[in-house]
């Protein structure tokens, strides 16, 4: 497939981009030492400039690395938004450990999962979030838990090591290409969850970049980011903070987005790039007192995680004057892959180009290797220095994604004649609700536990706000009755919010193939038209 993608690039957008052979902990000194005095962060009527953020993750490396913190090990954090996010990322890749990043809305069951997949040895976690986990150490293989924000100066307390660590620390020797910086677990290609390895090179290539194709009005040291993203996040973590410290500039940091209190800061602080998902701009754009505030300093935004609406779009920039474009990205990626020029044709419906040195082609579903013409719906395939190393402790899974380099993506989608890609569907079975990728088995494997359930199955639906929620179909036990409000009550403690079925259908039979395999794609046609009618 010829890379016809190059022809729509503006003129000032590179083909290729150099990769160094640094770190993000390298970027980090590259800004002290460049803008010392610049905020940094800036969390409420809390901020730190470059240097003092330095310095909290010189204490909190040091820290880490008495209480037995080694290269390669994994540190599992369960945090919300926050400096000490920030703080806490940076320290552990210095010390040269591993970041496993975890829902801080997780369940026991979900976050005891995935931190002992990992083999994690230390968390960090928001104070009041600990007192959900009183067993973690008995039942997890975590030894040492860190209390991001903590009133008590305990041993532990980020607070203490902040009051009581050295500011010197000699960040530990990387290998940036085989060093893993990220476990970030997601579904991957096949919906089962597992960790994708991003290395450290990966992180950094995708915010070179992204700036590179995305960065056209931003200027080193002098934007300011309002980041409602969680950091948690593949997205948030290269588009909002990696991103910023890159840029030199300073990110304003919310912990939980709230449209009323975005506008404020978007205006008292004179936001310039306002990265997002279509349910934020839809939320700021039908805030009854948006014409309020002046917002017409953002110059660049960019919205990930779902399809963006062409009406949504337009209302945003016409209120802004900004230029807001979709993009497309996936874990495995880092995540970034794909996006319409900030300072070019957008195409409506279009996740866009691909950014400098990313390959792509559309194969054959059938053999998954011929390649396909324009215009030919088929599986997206990437190449490219931000693609994963692979899946934690899962050679077969990697060797299926991994061929040849070629990442499988499990999207299928097209290229027009201008290099444009388009996604004709998600990936089969992955459910994305405000702009979280949710797996329908792990719905289902929490309902298959209730005592009158015979058959479930968990799809997405269209929803206004969301972009999608979850409904579920039951068939109960022959003798056995089951109401729509008891599944969902079952559901809740097991299942993190975001996760939770929205509607419930009792039925007494679902589709099936002919060797009893349900048919979920027959369930979402069915919702689809009802939606059409």
């Amino acid at each position: 497939m010829k890379q016809l993608w190059l022809q729509s690039y503006p003129e000032n957008i590179p083909h290729e981009v150099v990769i160094e052979d640094k770190t993000m902990v390298d970027v980090l000194y590259e800004a002290v030492s460049q803008n010392p005095d610049q905020l940094a962060l800036v969390e409420g009527n809390r901020q730190l400039t470059y240097a003092q953020l330095r310095d909290r993750v010189h204490q909190l490396a040091n820290a880490m690395s008495k209480m037995g913190l080694q290269k390669g090990d994994r540190v599992a954090f369960m945090m919300g938004n926050s400096l000490e996010y920030v703080i806490s990322y940076y320290a552990v890749l210095a010390c040269g450990g591993t970041i496993v990043q975890n829902n801080p809305t997780y369940t026991k069951r979900e976050l005891y999962n995935q931190v002992n997949d990992a083999q994690a040895t230390m968390i960090i976690i928001d104070e009041n979030l600990g007192s959900q986990f009183p067993d973690i150490l008995e039942e997890t293989s975590i030894k040492v838990i860190w209390y991001a924000s903590s009133d008590e100066v305990q041993e532990t307390s980020l607070r203490k090591v902040f009051d009581s660590e050295a500011l010197n620390f000699t960040p530990v020797p990387l290998n940036a290409n085989e060093d893993v910086a990220v476990l970030q677990y997601t579904g991957g290609t096949t919906g089962v969850s597992k960790g994708v390895m991003l290395t450290h090179r990966n992180i950094y290539a995708n915010v070179v970049q992204t700036h590179a194709f995305l960065g056209v009005y931003a200027k080193e040291g002098q934007e300011r980011l309002l980041n409602v993203l969680p950091l948690f996040h593949v997205y948030g973590m290269t588009v909002s903070m990696n991103y910023m410290i890159y840029l030199q500039s300073t990110m304003h940091l919310v912990s939980k987005f709230n449209s009323s209190e975005t506008l404020a800061l978007l205006d008292q602080h004179r936001i310039t790039m306002f990265p997002g998902t279509p349910t934020i701009y839809v939320a700021v754009n039908h805030n009854e007192k948006v014409k309020e505030y002046d917002i017409s300093s953002i110059h660049t935004c960019i919205s990930g995680s779902a399809p963006l609406p062409v009406e949504v779009k337009n209302q945003f920039e016409a209120l802004t004057g900004a230029k807001i474009v979709d993009a497309y990205g996936l874990s495995e990626a880092s995540p970034v892959t794909h996006s319409n020029p900030i300072n070019g044709i957008r195409k409506p419906g279009s996740m866009g180009l691909p950014i400098p040195s990313t390959a792509c082609k559309i194969v054959s579903i059938a053999d998954g290797k011929t390649i396909l013409p324009i215009h030919e719906p088929g599986e997206l395939l990437i190449k490219g220095p931000q693609v994963m190393k692979g899946y934690w402790n899962m050679p077969e899974e990697t060797e299926n994604a991994l061929k040849d380099g070629w990442l499988h993506t499990g999207d299928v989608a097209y290229m027009d004649e201008d290099g444009y890609f388009f996604i004709v569907s998600r990936k089969k079975e992955v459910i994305i609700a405000g702009g979280y990728n949710i797996y329908p088995r792990e719905i289902e494997e929490v309902i298959f536990n209730h005592p009158a359930v015979r058959e479930v199955v968990a799809i997405g639906i269209p929803h206004s706000y969301r972009g999608e929620t979850v409904k579920v179909f039951v068939v109960a036990k022959d003798g056995h009755e089951i109401q729509e409000d008891e599944i969902i009550q079952f559901c809740h403690g097991k299942l993190a919010k975001f996760k939770l079925p929205t509607e419930v259908e009792i039925r007494d039979e679902l589709p099936k193939t002919a060797v009893g395999k349900i048919l979920r794609r027959k369930l979402v046609e069915e919702e689809l038209k009802k939606v059409s009618n």
